[in-house]
């Protein structure tokens, strides 16, 4: 079908309860044929292409209906959202382009967000307190006694920039705030008349995003640089994506959660590949599904490296609008819009065409947890005890009684015990799941194991309206899983302090674990003094809680005994899935979320007690240990470099496979005798307050020394002998090793260009772009690793850094570096969208020289001109001169 571009602009009218909307209907784009084997996601897309950037809906369309052939989809949200630890740094380059922009003749004034911006303020909140009625409280107090310089920063913005909205500390998590509230599934464009209707679509700073991606909304996480550039209207662009379709069949046994789904999904997804694709569910299964189900299958599409996990709009999503307060009138606008467009799925819906599907019965799902070190090693229940064993070197329990404790701490000693993070607490059968298993426990007389830290933090304020109404938060107290704040809390690190005599026995040899119903275990993540952590679902939390070792046999140990001393088993305390259904029913209402919506952005008595600057430019503060201006935004050239070749560099580090962004750029607690933490307390921090690495990514000072020191980074440059803790490396005179912070200065110095080289998988994890800014500053030119993971790759080229895969044969061993080799690299000044082979060029110390090819993918023109202009930032502050000299690219000037 051939139509012009001026047929795509056209709009339909849609008549709705007697109001019009117009929009852009997808069957003017393709033949009803061609359009219902579209994956639903896709048919998303091409709204958005037709809407926002019609010259490019050719090649799309024709990638579209052929399947075959490479091409560029610009994708315009409507919306951003951050969280805090990210927004931070966001702000701090919005302010420092401002900065930049006038010291270069520009007007500051015009750097504004041109979509509208919502910030949850959700990854700050530490779980200091807990076990006490007073821990919500307290530790909201303590946050803000830490964080007031930062939030009053985030006042500034929300005083100075247009369009940028703020959900206050102690109302959700980013994710939760999003589906029960912000997303509206159909966006109304403002001001318009008749009103301008098309889908909900939206890139946040988060990688598990994808969690909305389970209520018919596309969209998911970006690095904070890709949505700095969303922010000032720039698209982003991508090649078209994969689709692969996971075929579900089949219903869920009795007892199965689905955190057991959401962890079966996880692995077999890991296994299959789907790294950079967009997953879309589809199948009969689906009707066995509810939407707390999806949505805890959508939020882990980072743990399987999806971009999205897609379920389709359909009735159980118009059920969850109702249940979550959206108004009648906007709920009939949305069933009316979306099947109008063919995006409503229907039993009877045809199958859309998928580049690769997957098929998963139900049925096959088994109770299940995941550790002890990554999201995706899935563990049936019996299998947990042996995994921990394979892991330790000893497992002789305790045989003595600990004069604290009052009994003997076994082997496997569970350390925390956190129902935590939004991918589980968002799921309101979870929750009472919890609920009813810790009831059950106290009426039988058990109690928690005194050494477990247990904690209660959910996403949303809802949760703990509807585990009072069901009568069940005493009881999750009463088993020591008070609600300690409304944040990520123990999942992003923010778990606090250990038991203090679990602290002694730590630091002394025992092997503890963290159990939470989180998202992520990466070693030393959950807790800087824990590598080993299991994530389980909120009722499998308090059932280990009560056990107090991850050896502990579920299915064949009791418990302990009830008051007659008879044993009493998990099987005992776990309820039936009919009545946790009809608890739910009993305790959810529709005006326990209208009534948190209402007040969502009412901050407490801490937060309205903020002062805030309110000028154009920020005022920074050369003293402060949260907020500076960023180096990399300091003396911008007003033209970028012509060249961008690598001639003479050094290899800093070589690192193996999966390196994630907690290895390379931490978010836990800052120790006091870390470099980071001895730099705070000389600027007259005390060590009480050094805080998060999260929460200091606004100063650059306080990131570049906390860089690769995560204890499981290793240089394989160096000798077994002098690895040592955190990544160390040879000094520029290859004489000393140092940590990778103090080593790189030498470098430096030296006036040497760095390297980074790895293994598979680099840059698996959170979507942080100061894993990225890290390198850059510490001066890191290229990364030369066998895969990248998705957001991590698009960050380094945010920051001018090269992402470069080997080209198949070759990997890191097979360089034989010694780590003072002389490193060029080639052919980087002209690149293309699409794959560009350049050339590594080894000089060794004896005068032998090898070459080796290497892969540099940039996935659109855009990826192009940032590395171009050294990054996005520096690209960003040349659009907003006066007179901006032809660089070449086509970009075009932001909306003021």
């Amino acid at each position: 079908m051939n139509v012009s571009e001026r047929t795509w602009a056209e709009t339909s009218v849609l008549s709705i309860a007697g109001r019009e909307y117009r929009y852009v209907p997808l069957h003017r784009l393709m033949s009803g044929d061609e359009l219902t084997v579209l994956p639903y996601s896709i048919r998303i897309l091409l709204e958005n292409v037709a809407r926002k950037a019609p010259a490019e809906l050719p090649a799309v369309l024709d990638r579209a209906r052929t399947g075959t052939g490479e091409c560029e989809v610009p994708f315009h949200p409507n919306r951003i959202m951050l969280h805090d630890t990210t927004c931070l740094p966001t702000l701090a380059d919005f302010a420092a382009v401002r900065d930049a922009v006038a010291e270069l003749g520009g007007e500051p004034a015009a750097v504004n967000p041109v979509v509208d911006v919502d910030l949850t303020v959700d990854h700050s909140v530490i779980a200091e307190d807990y076990g006490a009625p007073s821990a919500l409280e307290h530790n909201l107090g303590i946050d803000f006694e830490r964080n007031r310089e930062r939030y009053e920063f985030i006042k500034w913005a929300e005083n100075s920039l247009d369009g940028f909205r703020v959900v206050p500390p102690g109302k959700g998590i980013i994710h939760q705030v999003n589906m029960e509230i912000l997303a509206r599934v159909v966006w109304q464009a403002p001001g318009e008349v008749p009103p301008m209707l098309h889908p909900d679509a939206l890139v946040a700073t988060d990688s598990h995003t994808p969690m909305i991606n389970s209520i018919g909304v596309l969209g998911w996480g970006v690095g904070g640089l890709q949505a700095q550039a969303a922010m000032l209207g720039e698209p982003i662009l991508f090649g078209f994506p994969e689709v692969v379709g996971v075929h579900l069949s089949g219903r869920m046994k009795e007892g199965c959660t689905a955190t057991d789904l959401a962890l079966t999904v996880t692995e077999l997804l890991r296994s299959r590949g789907v790294v950079g694709s967009f997953v879309e569910f589809f199948g009969e299964g689906l009707a066995n599904l509810s939407w707390a189900d999806r949505a805890a299958v959508a939020n882990m599409a980072p743990e399987y490296g999806a971009t999205c996990a897609f379920f389709p709009y359909d009735e159980e999503v118009r059920t969850y609008l109702g249940l979550t307060g959206r108004s009648a009138e906007q709920r009939a606008v949305v069933d009316s819009y979306m099947t109008a467009q063919g995006l409503k799925r229907t039993p009877d819906s045809p199958v859309p065409r998928f580049d690769r599907t997957v098929e998963l019965d139900l049925d096959a799902v088994e109770p299940c947890v995941a550790g002890p070190r990554r999201p995706d090693q899935r563990i049936p229940l019996s299998g947990v005890a042996d995994s921990f064993r394979r892991e330790v070197e000893t497992t002789v329990p305790a045989s003595e009684t600990d004069p604290i404790f009052g009994e003997s701490v076994p082997t496997g000693p569970v350390a925390i015990a956190a129902i935590t993070s939004c991918t589980n607490t968002a799921n309101p059968t979870l929750m009472i799941q919890a609920g009813l298993v810790a009831q059950r426990a106290r009426e039988l007389g058990l109690a928690t194991k005194p050494w477990v830290k247990t904690s209660l933090s959910p996403g949303s304020r809802v949760v703990t309206r509807y585990l009072e109404a069901a009568g069940l938060l005493t009881a999750l107290e009463d088993s020591g899983f008070h609600t300690v704040g409304f944040g990520c809390m123990t999942c992003i690190g923010n778990s606090g302090p250990l038991q203090p005599r679990m602290e002694e026995l730590v630091e002394t040899g025992t092997d503890a674990v963290a159990v939470l119903s989180g998202n992520r275990n990466f070693p030393g993540r959950v807790n800087p003094a824990i590598s080993l952590a299991y994530l389980a679902s909120p009722p499998l939390v308090v059932a280990y809680a009560l056990a107090g070792s991850v050896l502990h046999d579920f299915d064949t140990q009791p418990l302990g005994t009830d008051h007659e001393g008879e044993p009493v088993h998990l099987e005992d305390l776990w309820p039936g899935d009919a009545e946790v259904a009809a608890r739910v029913a009993d305790a959810v209402t529709a005006e326990m979320f209208s009534d948190n919506n209402a007040a969502i952005r009412d901050g407490t008595s801490h937060w309205t007690a903020l002062g805030a600057e309110s000028t154009t430019r920020f005022p920074w503060h050369p003293d402060s240990t949260y907020v500076r201006r960023p180096p990399y935004l300091t003396n911008v050239a007003p033209v970028p470099s012509q060249s961008r070749r690598i001639d003479d560099a050094r290899v800093l580090l070589w690192l193996g496979d999966d390196i994630t962004t907690d290895h390379i750029s931490p978010a836990g607690a800052i120790p006091r005798n870390s470099l980071a933490g001895h730099y705070l307390q000389v600027a007259g921090t005390s060590p009480r307050h050094l805080n998060q690495y999260s929460t200091r990514r606004s100063n650059h000072e306080v990131m570049l020394r906390g860089a690769f020191t995560n204890p499981a980074v290793t240089n394989h440059l160096l000798p077994p002998e002098s690895r040592g803790s955190g990544g160390h490396a040879y000094t520029a005179d290859h004489d000393r090793i140092l940590p990778a912070y103090e080593a790189s200065q030498s470098y430096r110095e030296a006036d040497l260009d760095l390297i980074v080289i790895a293994g598979r998988n680099y840059g698996t994890g959170s979507s942080r772009d100061w894993a990225a800014k890290a390198q850059a500053l510490l001066g890191v030119r290229a990364v030369i690793a066998e895969s990248f993971e998705r957001i991590h790759r698009s960050n380094l080229i945010g920051m001018g850094v090269f992402p470069l895969e080997f080209a198949d044969g070759w990997d890191a061993a097979g360089l034989k570096l010694r780590g003072d080799e002389a490193l060029a690299i080639t052919d980087l000044d002209n690149p293309h969208p699409g794959t560009n082979t350049v050339m590594l060029h080894i000089r060794r110390v004896d005068g032998a020289t090898s070459r080796v090819p290497l892969r540099l993918r940039l996935d659109s023109r855009h990826e192009v001109a940032y590395l171009r202009h050294g990054g996005t930032m520096p690209y960003v502050v040349r659009r907003f001169l006066p007179e901006q000299p032809h660089t070449g690219e086509h970009a075009h000037r932001p909306r003021t």
